[in-house]
């Protein structure tokens, strides 16, 4: 492989494992980008639709669902106390309104792999059953929830590679369904992760390399099975557009808040990245609705920015952090990824503004000062999110984005969004130990 990419000076302080702020210039406007995408909104209103229909299969078998009428959302939550912090203790300068989407919370599986993770299997599900003749598109779904389709998806296996929250979305949902679960763990995996998984039924493999050779030996097993189904975080569109919904719903949201998002009132979304599945789905989601009035940034710990890696250098799935000399190894353990989803990288190329890296210590320290100010706890991989906001007006490259894209003298009437990626499952005595971890 050619090493001119370590004439990037963006890479190059990455190789030092610096934290760094960086603008994307390969930023589209979005009626240039949209056309050229390979999803569309007509896809986005497919997955939506689908949830619809499986939402009286959800209540059935997630009775904590029920009083949302079986939809897995999480509260979009006004955090201006956190916000107040963050000014005074680390001089962050944030305008506007600092908000926390609390995916952290999200029914089922806790994290926002509830959306794109239970997704796929739902939709696999849907596949399989109208196929075997067991349902009809317009049949009330929680049928699919009797013993004679358990029975039948019982023959079926679902397998995934992951380093926890994608695990435990798949492996909880899969149960649900019926299918034998295999999850391919790799080794920054938490055990209370693997712990959890196994008791909803599923067979853990663990592995002590990284998450991309958990993800390439899972996919192996799976295509070794006929009756194996493989959900592939590094190339899945499924995936992706489950979590593009959200955005949808996030719509309504700023609405019963009395938000506007206009060219006057931009929208700044911070999003933790890992293999990027997660954050690019939600921000093609965000980019169909608002445009070029939403503004979103990734963030990454500086040991594992594949993200960033493979869109600074333009060769995305091509390039690993091991190839600039990183380890990949990191406390964030659902963004410790080595290498990016190709697919991914190359839909969010022409839409993301811009991306962050952190060192692990602010993993802990901005954990424990959303929980002291709000009284909302969120797992420490989740908190890479409140990098953006703090730091965005602190680097070279995003004051100039700021200022190129004239938004210097609207950052008053602009709104800020943490997106909180998991946390509500972490066991109590993992949270204290959390609380209690403070990192050089």
């Amino acid at each position: 492989m050619n090493r001119d990419y370590m004439d990037i000076p963006v890479v190059k302080k990455m190789a030092e494992a610096a934290q760094v702020g960086w603008a994307n210039p390969k930023l589209m406007p979005w009626s240039e980008a949209k056309d050229a995408l390979p999803v569309t909104a007509a896809d986005i209103t497919d997955a939506e639709e689908r949830l619809e229909r499986f939402a009286p299969f959800i209540m059935k078998c997630f009775p904590e669902t029920i009083d949302r009428r079986g939809l897995i959302e999480s509260a979009l939550t006004p955090i201006p106390k956190m916000e107040d912090f963050l000014n005074s203790a680390y001089k962050a300068d944030i305008k506007g309104a600092l908000l926390l989407k609390q995916d952290s919370h999200l029914a089922v599986a806790g994290s926002v792999k509830a959306r794109g993770g239970i997704y796929e299997v739902l939709k696999h599900t849907e596949d399989l059953a109208l196929e075997a003749g067991l349902l009809k598109p317009e049949d009330d779904y929680s049928i699919l929830a009797s013993e004679e389709c358990r029975a039948f998806f019982g023959g079926y296996t679902i397998q995934v590679g992951s380093t926890g929250n994608l695990g435990l979305s798949i492996g909880i949902a899969s149960a649900a369904v019926g299918y034998e679960v295999i999850v391919h763990m790799s080794a920054d995996a938490k055990q209370w992760k693997k712990d959890m998984l196994r008791s909803h039924g599923a067979k853990v493999i663990e592995y002590d390399s990284d998450y991309s050779e958990a993800v390439k030996n899972g996919r192996k097993e799976s295509d070794s099975n006929p009756k194996s189904y493989f959900v592939d975080d590094e190339n899945s569109k499924n995936l992706f557009m489950g979590y593009a919904v959200a955005a949808r719903r996030l719509q309504g949201q700023l609405e019963e808040l009395k938000i506007s998002v206009d060219r006057e009132h931009p929208l700044f979304v911070y999003i933790p990245c890992g293999v990027g599945g997660a954050p690019g789905g939600v921000a093609y989601g965000l980019k169909s609705i608002w445009g070029d009035d939403v503004h979103v940034f990734f963030a990454e710990p500086v040991q594992a920015p594949c993200m960033l890696l493979g869109m600074a250098t333009g060769l995305h799935h091509e390039i690993c952090v091991q190839d600039v000399g990183l380890t990949g190894l990191t406390h964030a353990d659902g963004l410790a990824v080595g290498r990016p989803s190709g697919f991914v990288g190359k839909v969010i190329e022409p839409l993301l503004s811009g991306e962050f890296t952190l060192h692990d210590k602010w993993l802990y320290e901005y954990m424990r000062a959303l929980d002291n100010t709000e009284g909302i706890f969120i797992e420490p991989s989740a908190c890479a999110a409140f990098e953006g906001p703090i730091m965005l007006k602190n680097y070279e490259e995003t004051k100039r984005y700021l200022v190129s894209y004239g938004l210097e003298d609207k950052m008053e009437r602009a709104t800020h969004i943490v997106w909180a990626t998991g946390g509500r499952l972490v066991p109590p005595d993992i949270r204290k130990e959390y609380k209690n971890t403070y990192l050089a």
